[in-house]
Formats: structure tokens, C-alpha cells, sequence
């Protein structure tokens, strides 16, 4: 994004913006009055004042949809389309997550029915990158499931989707004593140093790294992800994420096609909090699941500005829990009903029991495994 003007456009349908912007008729008339030299430091003055209240608009904000699409595209780029033209902040990073079939295609079964070709899956995913302006920093991921709070409802509840068409955008601005740092990395590039230039390695920093591994069934891809995660294991911030289908935002010019990697969100800052609790196999009903999740309470996060994480096994949802529907997604919603929740259903997951705050970190024991296969990784997630 070049310019904050760039993103004047979700506020043309107020009146105000209609007659300040639009009305060029009546702003030459008034303008016609002002001499050369005033009608400069006018054009500055509105300028700079524009960019000083998109400056104090730091309040993250999100827009999500399901079911199905009357058109070739994914449901999810109408409605994101839409819904960000309406937006009240200068977005710089974005967390956007789809259904998978939005990137291969294909619709995702857990009972491994045939999947079936049902649209053009590039376009939808070039269409989701046009939609935001060029400055702004787009992690995109398509995973198996979707978890999801409906848009523009802090206290909605949120609802897991295992199947059909759905998606969010998490859209967040720039904020004091906030550092987002998009990393990506294949096979061709990963190195400690590039970690380090990322604020992954030797950042002391760091709060919560937020990653999505792809691909990573591939000959070779264990052996990448534990290059990933080894120097972050000892690390005192938080870890959370997961094994997706795939990326379709950055582009991957340096990996081959259907080639393994790795994109995320590095979060550094004295602002920044984050807690996480491990959903693992002995957790089977809504009863364990509510006082799992009811353990990140300890953490003391504060509510406002922050959003719950939740990356999941596709093997959990309503099939782990004997047909009942969205039991972790509710039971977060019970102990934090004013938190919205969003997430994946993916094919492995990242993360352990752990608490960064301002200046300590506490986890359950020194020697955390970082990778589970049936688990859940509830997390919260304080952005200042």
C-alpha cells in the first residue's frame, strides 16, 4: 500500500465521503475561492489529517463467510470483496485461510469419497489476492476445514466446518509496540540466517510465531520441518499452527511446483501476548474439552484486541466426537465468549501448553514436543 489514500474506497458509501470525495463540482466551486499557495497547504492539510485518523484506527477487524457459491469463484471472494470496502482501518497484514478446494479444486472429505473438480481454482485464488492493495502483507493458506467467527461480531459464536465452501480474512493494521513479519520458506531458501533476517532466531523479541507448513507429506518434508522447528523448541515464544494442503499467497517463485514449505507471522513486541493449551487424544468429550480450554483463563490475557487460535486434526471434529457438532469451537466460546475464534482443520499440528507475557514465559516442561498428529492447539493471541 503506497499511500493511505490508496484505501480511501470502503468509505464511499457514507455521505460524508460521497460529498468530500465525489462531488467534484461543489469541492472545485469552495476551492475556486482559495488562493494557489493556501489551496497547496488545503490539499496537505486534508491529506495529513486523513493519514492521522487512519493512524489511530488500530483495531484489528475480520470478514468470513460459508456455504455454497452461485458462481465460478469461491463463495468467499464475493462476500470478502464486499465486506472490505466497509472496513475502518488501514489493513498492513492479513491472515486469510480458505476451504481447499478453493486452491486444488477438489472437495475435501475426511471419509475419502472421490473428490470432485468444481470450479476454476486459480482464479479464485488470484481473485483473493486483488482484492486487498499491493502494500499490504497476505499470508493465504487453503487447509481441509475452516473454523470461523461470522463477521463483524466480537461476541458471535464461532463454527467449525469440516465440509463445504468457507473462509476468513483477519485483517490487521499497524500498531504501536506491534511488529508482524511475514516469513516464508522452501527448501531452496531456509537457512538459520534467513531465520535470523525473519526475527525468528535471536530476536529476544519475539512473542508468537504463527506457522503453516505445506506439502510436507513429500519426500523430504519431515526432514524441513524439524529444520524449522528445532531452533524455535527452546525458544520462549509461542509456537501455534499447522500442516495445511497448501498456499496460494505469497507466490512461491522459489519453490517448484508441489514442492514443501513454510509461511507464517513472526509477532514481536512488547504488546504482543499469547497462551496456548494442547487438546490432545484423552480429550474426547465436550466436558474435557471445556476445562482444557478453560486452562488458558491462567494466562490473564486481556480481551480486547486479542483473537483465539484454533488448529486442528482432521480426524477431531465431529468425527472424534461421536457426531456431535463444533464441541471445541463451543466450548472456547463458553469460557471466552467475547473473543472471536478462528482456525483450520489440517493434516498435523503445532504447538504445546504455554504462557508468554510481558517479561516470562512458563510451558510444562523443558523438552515440549512442538509436533501431534489428533490433537488440537486452542490458542490466545493478545495484538497490543
Amino acid at each position: 500500500m503506497s499511500e493511505s489514500l490508496d484505501f480511501c474506497e470502503p468509505f464511499q458509501d457514507s455521505k460524508a465521503a460521497y460529498v468530500l470525495s465525489n462531488v467534484a463540482e461543489v469541492v472545485e466551486r469552495v476551492l475556486m475561492f482559495i488562493p494557489t499557495k493556501s489551496l497547496l497547504q488545503v490539499a496537505r492539510l486534508w491529506r495529513n489529517c486523513a493519514r492521522r485518523v487512519l493512524r489511530t484506527q488500530q483495531h484489528l477487524t475480520w470478514v468470513s463467510s460459508s456455504g455454497p457459491s452461485t458462481t465460478e469463484l469461491h463463495s468467499f471472494c464475493s462476500i470478502l470483496a464486499e465486506e472490505v470496502e466497509k472496513v475502518f482501518l488501514l489493513p498492513k497484514t492479513v491472515l486469510m485461510m480458505v476451504d481447499c478446494e478453493a486452491l486444488t479444486g477438489q472437495a475435501y472429505c475426511y471419509e475419502q469419497s472421490k473428490a470432485k473438480k468444481s470450479r476454476q481454482c486459480m482464479s479464485t485464488a488470484e481473485e483473493l489476492n486483488q482484492i486487498f492493495p499491493k502494500g499490504c502483507d497476505i499470508v493465504g493458506i487453503a487447509t481441509p476445514g475452516i473454523v470461523l467467527t461470522p463477521t463483524g461480531s466480537w461476541t458471535g459464536a464461532p463454527k467449525e466446518y469440516q465440509e463445504g465452501e468457507a473462509g476468513f480474512a483477519v485483517m490487521l493494521p499497524n500498531t504501536d509496540g506491534v511488529h508482524i513479519k511475514p516469513f516464508h520458506f522452501c527448501k531452496k531458501t531456509i537457512s538459520l540466517s534467513a531465520m535470523k533476517e525473519a526475527g525468528l532466531v535471536d530476536n529476544p523479541e519475539l512473542r508468537v510465531v504463527v506457522m503453516f507448513i505445506y506439502e510436507a507429506y513429500k519426500s523430504g518434508g519431515a526432514r524441513f520441518l524439524s529444520q524449522i522447528l528445532e531452533p524455535l523448541t527452546n525458544s520462549k515464544a509461542l509456537i501455534a499452527g499447522g500442516l495445511v494442503e497448501g498456499v496460494f499467497s505469497p507466490p512461491r517463485d522459489c519453490c517448484s511446483k508441489g514442492s514443501y514449505g513454510v509461511i507464517g507471522l513472526a509477532l514481536s513486541g512488547h504488546k504482543v501476548q499469547g497462551a496456548s493449551v494442547l487438546l490432545d487424544q484423552d480429550v474426547g468429550t465436550a466436558k474435557e474439552a471445556e476445562a482444557t480450554v478453560r486452562r488458558l483463563k491462567a494466562a490473564r490475557i486481556p480481551e480486547r484486541n486479542t483473537l483465539g487460535f484454533m488448529f486442528a486434526c482432521v480426524g477431531r471434529g465431529q468425527n472424534y466426537y461421536h457426531n456431535q457438532h463444533n464441541v471445541e469451537a463451543d466450548a472456547f466460546h463458553k469460557v471466552f465468549p467475547n473473543t472471536p475464534l478462528f482456525g483450520l482443520f489440517g493434516n498435523g499440528e503445532i504447538g504445546c501448553d504455554r504462557i508468554v507475557k510481558d517479561d516470562y514465559t512458563l510451558c510444562n516442561s523443558d523438552s515440549d514436543t512442538l509436533q501431534h498428529e489428533y490433537t488440537t492447539v486452542m490458542t490466545l493471541v493478545h495484538f497490543g
